[in-house]
């Protein structure tokens, strides 16, 4: 049976002094910012995902933004070495957490870098982002690990933003979307689909035809309430300041051995 658990992190308290690459810098109210994450745990939790607390990483400002730190295929994890040196310190919580849920746990080793954020999966397809936070040793890994499950690994450029899934994610019937001025080559993508605002090109997939996006993205929302999906709205305003999306703030874990 499909697995529905999330791994969460709450926002620590320096999380105003997250890193920033394509944007400049803007205030963040971080008690803005905990409400905010609350009402994103709680529409995972309302839409039948069981969430799971990581172990805070407080000295670390970008802790929140769990996802960059692991990469889950099938029931094997994948632990990143962030691009950002100063984000290594976010890793331990996350490898004892997918180890605690059953996970096979494997390492990226140096010199590879690898951020979550980069890899979009798409059935067995996982595309990785190749730019500034991931390096060509860091995908080398990644192919190493995950194509003896039949992954099928392609290299994706990025440059206009900091991730991959900050230009994209897919729809569940496989569709890649993104706001086409941040996708360096849609044609790499067999469907794309060119979204109305920049937030609109992140989704989480919830289930079913739900899908979880952010506030600041409603021509978007509309677009695929029109296509027959159900938008569920999260505020993560706050996160937004730091090149934040609604799929940075959990891994979800679909396919856990029971």
């Amino acid at each position: 049976m499909p697995s529905k658990k999330a791994l969460v992190r709450r926002p620590g308290p320096r999380l105003a002094d997250g890193l920033v690459t394509h944007l400049e810098r803007t205030p963040v109210d971080v008690d803005k910012a905990q409400a905010q994450w609350q009402g994103y745990v709680d529409a995972l939790e309302a839409h039948g995902w069981e969430t799971f607390l990581v172990e805070p990483a407080d000295d670390c400002p970008d802790a929140v933004f769990v996802e960059d730190t692991v990469v889950v295929f099938r029931n094997v994890a994948l632990i990143t070495r962030p691009g950002a040196e100063q984000r290594r310190g976010e890793i331990p919580g996350v490898e004892e957490a997918v180890a605690r849920l059953g996970a096979s746990v494997n390492w990226v080793w140096e010199p590879g870098t690898l951020d979550g954020g980069d890899v979009l999966k798409v059935g067995d397809t996982l595309y990785v982002g190749r730019g500034g936070r991931t390096n060509a040793a860091g995908v080398r890994q990644m192919r190493a690990v995950f194509e003896p499950l039949c992954a099928r690994v392609v290299t994706v450029p990025v440059a206009r933003v900091l991730h991959l899934k900050s230009a994209v994610t897919a729809l569940p019937d496989g569709t890649v979307i993104g706001y086409e001025p941040l996708v360096d080559t849609p044609s790499l993508f067999p469907r794309f689909l060119p979204v109305p605002e920049e937030a609109g090109a992140h989704v989480v997939l919830l289930g079913g035809d739900r899908l979880l996006v952010a506030e600041s993205a409603p021509k978007s929302a509309e677009l695929f309430a029109d296509l027959g999906y159900e938008p569920v709205v999260v505020d993560i305003s706050e996160f937004e300041k730091l090149e934040g999306c609604v799929t940075c703030l959990s891994v979800r874990l679909r396919e856990l051995y029971a």
